[in-house]
């Protein structure tokens, strides 16, 4: 059995009181984070989850809300869990010296030897490459370009999940994610004012173009958070647990 749980599903500023993002992919294959949030470490501690069952953490893009805790992490890991399992981190294109960069900024360099196999991995859109006995497949996205965005669709325990990341609307996205069992939708804005991130109007207005499984919005603003309702999709919260 395949199952998502969320951990993260704010916007980047904590909306609603939820933390931001990170998807959890578990499966027999293996377990696969989608973006690892400042806050993903306290969500996985308040969710049971242990840091050490996490084969690969996929990193969407280089916003803070995606992958500023990444180096985090990795500290963690060495120095709390002890960890000798081998870790991936997945992104775009310099996700180690981003990573890298990052842990010097906030005053815990990833310098000398780690205890653990250690393994950044770049990908490139539209390829599909094997972690372990994961799949990730990235598609480029509609974002702030210096971020390298991407979404990334993860083949785990024979079953496809589709992440968005973060984009606006672009004519290319329902046939990125065709065919997938679920999709994580980004879904910022109730009504489209900023070109980089997904409206409720948007997404409504072309719901028949997608031809996939069950469609869950995510990464909520203000507006979002105080919809009861999003049919014909669905709304997710921090720690939601979706079994395939």
């Amino acid at each position: 059995m395949t199952r998502v749980l969320c951990v993260g599903t704010s916007d980047a500023f904590g909306s609603g009181g939820r933390r931001q993002s990170a998807y959890l992919v578990e499966s027999p294959d293996g377990s696969m984070l989608l973006d690892c949030a400042a806050t993903t470490l306290t969500g996985l501690e308040a969710l049971g989850i242990s840091r050490n069952t996490i084969d690969v953490i996929a990193v969407s893009h280089f916003h803070a809300d995606h992958f500023a805790g990444v180096p985090q992490f990795l500290l963690a890991t060495r120095f709390v869990d002890r960890r000798t399992r081998p870790l991936t981190v997945a992104g775009p294109p310099g996700v180690e010296e981003r990573v890298r960069q990052a842990a010097r900024a906030v005053g815990h360099p990833l310098d000398g030897e780690v205890e653990f196999p250690l393994r950044f991995h770049e990908f490139e859109a539209g390829r599909e490459d094997k972690l372990g006995r994961l799949r990730l497949l990235p598609f480029a996205t509609y974002h702030t370009p210096e971020t390298s965005p991407h979404g990334l669709i993860v083949t785990a325990g024979g079953q496809r999940v589709a992440y968005s990341g973060d984009t606006g609307w672009f004519a290319e996205l329902p046939a990125a994610v065709a065919g997938v069992d679920l999709f994580l939708c980004e879904c910022t804005q109730e009504v489209t004012r900023y070109e980089y991130h997904l409206g409720f109007d948007e997404l409504r207005a072309h719901h028949a173009e997608f031809e996939c499984g069950r469609i869950l919005l995510t990464h909520l603003g203000p507006q979002m958070r105080l919809r009861v309702s999003a049919e014909p999709f669905e709304l997710v919260d921090d720690g939601m647990v979706i079994e395939l």
